[in-house]
């Protein structure tokens, strides 16, 4: 078995566990999928997939961003951010349902998001600052930005709206922020893997100096790692907004970071840098997401929504660590036999 097949094993192996966990609480009926009466397919499954397509895009710019040995703690309050645009825009207007609004709103929001990761990215790159120090400013300070946007309300977009599509609709029966998730998630995996785009992300994490060395323009990957990350957050916002039908600065994103981190470490991606595995960080959302479900579904209160988080983590953590594996199997080894003595040599008679 291969490193890549080891890596996404645990993880693969812990959402199967909750799902029959589900399976067995709720019946087969968790994991098939239904079309409910306005033509959007539904069902247990397909609703945690519905929910967790704004993790999954923080999840996926995160992974990028950890890949390089960084770190971004600022998506919440870019996810804030450009919800905020866009509500307080579309709010404005003469006309919420003018399809030329709408875009604008859109655009904006992520033109200035994937400015916010930009920022981001020339604070760590160019400026040499710490990634967690960094993104923290924006941590703190974006929410406060997204207050000034908004004047300190909650705008709702009227019902009629098409800009709830993107977190309402559906195409071919599909929920549209899966098909947003799916299209991100292929388009990152095709430049990652498909160029040699993902081998200069590994080696800048892996190894900043030797990369520079090498002559691998390590600054300008660094940044466009940050602005992919702030633009995948910014998009999330949208979904998010549209999905509720407005902007709430204060709790809209709020520690999705440490989601999408622990999402990242679930698939087996470290936190050193290096190697990363979108399929495993797609695995980690969809158990994280599935997480809340099976807590209300085997009878617990949502109190243990963090705990169960918790515990989840710690153990695809220990599973994936080879010391604690070598650890636990050790007894089950066989051990080696000793070595017979080799025989004295004989001294010649003089």
């Amino acid at each position: 078995m291969n490193a890549y097949a080891k890596r996404l094993m645990w993880p693969v192996l812990i959402l199967v566990a909750l799902i029959i966990v589900n399976i067995a609480a709720t019946g087969i009926d968790f994991i098939i999928p239904s079309v409910n009466d306005d033509g959007r397919l539904g069902g247990a499954f397909v609703n945690i997939l519905r929910r967790s397509a704004p993790l999954l895009l923080i999840a996926l710019g995160m992974t990028l961003v950890i890949a390089t040995k960084g770190i971004d703690l600022s998506v919440g309050a870019t996810y804030a951010i450009g919800a905020a645009i866009a509500c307080q825009m579309i709010i404005d207007g003469t006309d919420q349902s003018a399809a030329g609004l709408i875009f604008s709103a859109v655009a904006l929001a992520l033109v200035v998001t994937a400015v916010i990761g930009a920022w981001n990215g020339t604070m760590v790159a160019y400026f040499g600052i710490q990634p967690i120090v960094a993104t923290l400013i924006l941590m703190i300070a974006g929410r406060g930005i997204a207050q000034l946007v908004t004047g300190g309300q909650i705008p709702k977009v009227d019902d009629s709206s098409p800009f709830l599509q993107l977190g309402r609709g559906e195409i071919l029966t599909i929920p549209v922020p899966i098909w947003i998730a799916a299209l991100v998630l292929t388009a990152i995996a095709l430049l990652t893997r498909k160029t040699a785009l993902g081998l200069l992300l590994e080696s800048v994490g892996g190894n900043p100096e030797a990369s520079r060395l090498a002559g691998i323009r390590s600054k300008g990957i660094t940044v466009l790692v940050y602005l992919v990350c702030g633009l995948c957050a910014g998009l999330a916002g949208l979904i998010g907004a549209a999905n509720v039908g407005s902007a709430d600065a204060n709790n809209g994103g709020l520690w999705i970071e440490l989601d999408a981190i622990l999402a990242v470490v679930i698939g087996g991606t470290a936190l050193l840098g290096g190697r990363f595995y979108l399929l495993g960080t797609t695995i980690g959302v969809v158990i994280i997401g599935m997480l809340d479900d099976t807590i209300i579904n085997v009878g617990l209160s949502s109190q243990w929504q963090f705990t169960a988080k918790a515990i989840v983590v710690f153990a695809v953590a220990l599973l994936q660590s080879p010391e604690f594996r070598g650890w636990i199997l050790k007894p089950f080894k066989p051990k080696p036999e000793a070595a017979a003595p080799a025989p004295a040599e004989e001294v010649p008679a003089k």
